[in-house]
């Protein structure tokens, strides 16, 4: 009987469900009924305090559609990891021991950067582990695209969609905070999907002079209104060069804004003499059902981490290399993001249909 061990760790997103179908559905066709599945509960914290059950084949059904996580989720952050808890308990001593008293096999993570990081330090521990790559954010290094990332951009170009009539109507500026504190993929996907006349990422720093001028152009130019795509981690030119006690101190000074984004508001809104409005979707875009790419790619790669486990291949994460599923080690891609170039092709594109990127 083989036993395999599944969990999902960190934020959640739309296709975690539609990866642990994958996953099961592939391990029950290579094993059929010599297949045991242990689900931990919120990630990695139901592995340190042994809070698991065994799955049943029924509840692998009826999932592929539904967002969220069947088993739970949690933040154990990896800093934190050599930590003893406030019991005094060895977090990572306690998950060796959970793995070997259940007689696991393997165990499958479903988690990004910070999961993954986790994952490659219990295979360092001689688990064996398979990762799969779960964020909207789009950043987990090895891979070409991570599942949850696509249902995110539809709900994010959709806000932005939805706010062009009120703003065309109103002939105002709008300021739409897309997720992603240290990477920009998800605001440029959707920026470009929706039609955003400004786009601002952490990679590209911004001149706040250079924005309000393709505002003013675009007035100008008989366009009432404009659309900006902002990432919650999109930062100044001028405050992308100090550094973070700098930085800290610059903001103890001055006004307190709840995000960037009404930090821009205040300041374009102050140099315009108009007002100007912010939308966040927020959480929205983690929810919801999971779009169909992203249910075909995740019951792609939850099969693969089934072969993988059939070849007896570990420390490794599934991930997509030019359409094509393929597998990379844990050691080379954990503690690693993957940015966006400011140089890529798909920025020289957007620039050449008129997106501004307040570079």
């Amino acid at each position: 009987m083989k036993r395999i061990g599944m969990l999902t760790s960190g934020g959640d997103c739309q296709a975690l469900n539609a990866t642990m179908r994958g996953i099961a559905k592939g391990l029950y066709t290579i094993y059929g009924d010599d297949v045991e599945i242990v689900g931990f509960e919120d990630g990695y914290r139901g592995m340190i305090y042994a809070d698991y059950h065994i799955m049943q084949p029924s509840d692998f059904s009826g999932i592929l559609t539904i967002g969220g996580t069947m088993l739970g989720t949690s933040r154990t952050p990896f800093k934190y990891l050599d930590q003893p808890d406030e019991n005094g308990l060895d977090k990572v001593a306690s998950m060796v021991h959970t793995y070997k008293k259940l007689k696991l096999d393997a165990l499958c993570v479903l988690g990004g950067n910070g999961s993954l990081k986790t994952a490659n330090r219990l295979a360092q521990e001689g688990l064996n582990v398979i990762g799969l790559p779960k964020t909207i954010d789009n950043d987990t290094w090895g891979t070409d695209v991570t599942f949850g990332f696509q249902s995110a951009v539809e709900i994010a170009a959709k806000a932005i969609d939805d706010i062009h009539t009120t703003a065309a109507s109103h002939g105002r500026v709008f300021i739409v905070e897309v997720m992603g504190h240290k990477v920009g993929w998800l605001t440029l996907h959707a920026g470009i999907a929706a039609g955003a006349d400004i786009i601002l990422i952490p990679e590209i720093p911004y001149d706040i002079d250079k924005v309000l001028k393709a505002i003013e152009e675009r007035n100008k130019s008989g366009k009432r209104f404009s659309i900006l795509a902002v990432a919650e981690g999109a930062v100044s030119r001028e405050d992308a060069q100090l550094g973070k006690k700098e930085l800290k101190k610059k903001k103890e000074k001055g006004p307190v804004y709840p995000s960037v984004a009404y930090e821009l508001a205040a300041k374009i809104g102050e140099r315009l003499g108009s007002e100007v409005r912010v939308t966040v979707p927020g959480h929205t875009q983690r929810g919801g059902a999971p779009c169909p790419y992203d249910r075909v790619l995740s019951t792609r790669l939850g099969a693969e981490a089934a072969r993988l486990i059939e070849k007896g291949k570990f420390g490794v994460m599934v991930s997509v290399k030019n359409q094509e599923i393929s597998n990379v080690p844990l050691e080379e891609i954990a503690g690693k993001l993957k940015y966006v170039d400011p140089k890529a092709d798909i920025i020289r594109e957007a620039k050449l249909v008129g997106i501004c990127f307040g570079d």
